[in-house]
């Protein structure tokens, strides 16, 4: 019995008599991507948790609040990173393209 971690067979024209072509890194790239996000904002969630459990046990201690509150603010740094850069790459793609979703797109030209 052969298991697969993906179904190549439903990663469209990419797989040419059940093989795998270049084209399919198309497909590798952009599962890469949602799942590098979806790490990135569990992180974001995870440091923003701890932060809040940090500065709620401080007991006015100011160490613990000063640790706290940089916490939440490298928390907040990162998710406007995370979101800036989504919306550079959603620009660009649309305004030099047309498609936000061509820039995923890889083409090899034939000759």
């Amino acid at each position: 019995m052969i298991v697969y971690a993906q179904d190549v067979t439903t990663w469209g024209n990419c797989v040419v008599d059940g093989v795998p072509t270049l084209k399919c890194f198309e497909v590798v790239f952009n599962n890469l991507l949602t799942m590098s996000s979806a790490l990135v904002i569990l992180a974001l969630f995870i440091m923003v948790t701890v932060a809040g459990f940090q500065y709620l046990t401080a007991f006015g201690n100011p160490e613990k609040i000063k640790k706290a509150q940089g916490t939440i603010r490298y928390a907040i740094i990162g998710f406007v990173l995370f979101l800036s850069a989504y919306l550079i790459i959603t620009v660009i793609g649309t305004l030099f393209l047309g498609d936000p979703q061509k820039l995923l797109h890889f083409e090899i030209p034939s000759q």
